[in-house]
């Protein structure tokens, strides 16, 4: 198997030169799935036949919860990848990564909040599902602040990412929180080997908000990864280069 692929995604400049238009795209169809999916959530889909129109805050919370543990998974991937294959691009991204992971995350604690108020009548019980969460959201700060406390380049992308690895263990327990523990949360709305439950017009808009969520991650994460390759570079040959065409310099 050829894996030139791999080792050039690898390459800050050819990662720089390959998102150049690949980020308007995911920009694009961010705000494209973002606004269908809110409209079709917010104003179309038929209300709850317990929880009443209550329920809308499905299309924030499920997305924001489904892509904070996706992040820290592709975190804890491109940490192993730096570490095996000294890809210094993989840390960049665990690095641009974790702050956007923590917002997620901190979205997904707040309206599930927002939701359980009504729907339990608490604000935060510590149920398995919430408490889990919330570790991985301190589990993001402790990344972002390793990595800050470090001056040491390496040394910093190194320990975050053991951090990340170590950290990883959570997912499991966050999935399958439901199922070992008797728990107020609800299982999982999406799965891959049962359909919903819920009725089409109210899974589909919802399932446009998750795609709609992991675009608007892989915009701001190419951005935040573009930026800091330019930090990184800036004394090659190439940053000068696409700097002066900007007319920047």
């Amino acid at each position: 198997m050829n894996w030139t692929w791999f080792h050039k995604w690898g390459s800050p400049k050819w990662f720089f030169q390959k998102t150049e238009s690949l980020i308007y795209w995911f920009g694009f169809l961010a705000l494209i799935f973002l606004v269908v999916g809110l409209v079709w959530g917010l104003a179309f889909a038929p209300e709850d036949f317990k929880q009443g129109n209550s329920f809308r805050i499905f299309y924030i919370h499920v997305p924001s919860a489904i892509l904070a543990q996706s992040i820290f998974l592709a975190m804890a991937i491109s940490a192993a990848v730096g570490l095996i294959w000294r890809m210094k691009l993989a840390h960049v991204f665990v690095e641009t990564a974790a702050p956007i992971g923590a917002s997620i995350t901190l979205l997904a604690l707040l309206t599930g909040a927002i939701w359980g108020k009504p729907t339990w009548g608490t604000w935060w019980v510590w149920d398995a599902r919430l408490t889990s969460t919330l570790i991985q959201f301190f589990l993001y700060l402790g990344i972002i602040s390793l990595h800050q406390s470090i001056e040491n380049r390496d040394t910093a992308s190194k320990a975050t990412a053991i951090a990340c690895l170590v950290g990883v263990v959570n997912l499991p327990i966050i999935k399958f929180s439901v199922n070992w523990w008797n728990t107020l949360h609800q299982p999982a709305t999406f799965t891959l080997t049962e359909s919903p439950a819920m009725a089409t017009e109210m899974w589909v808009p919802g399932l446009i908000m998750v795609l709609g969520f992991y675009m608007l991650f892989a915009y701001l994460v190419t951005l935040r990864m573009r930026s800091e390759i330019l930090e990184r570079e800036k004394g090659s040959a190439w940053v000068k280069a696409y700097l002066e065409k900007l007319n920047v310099l």
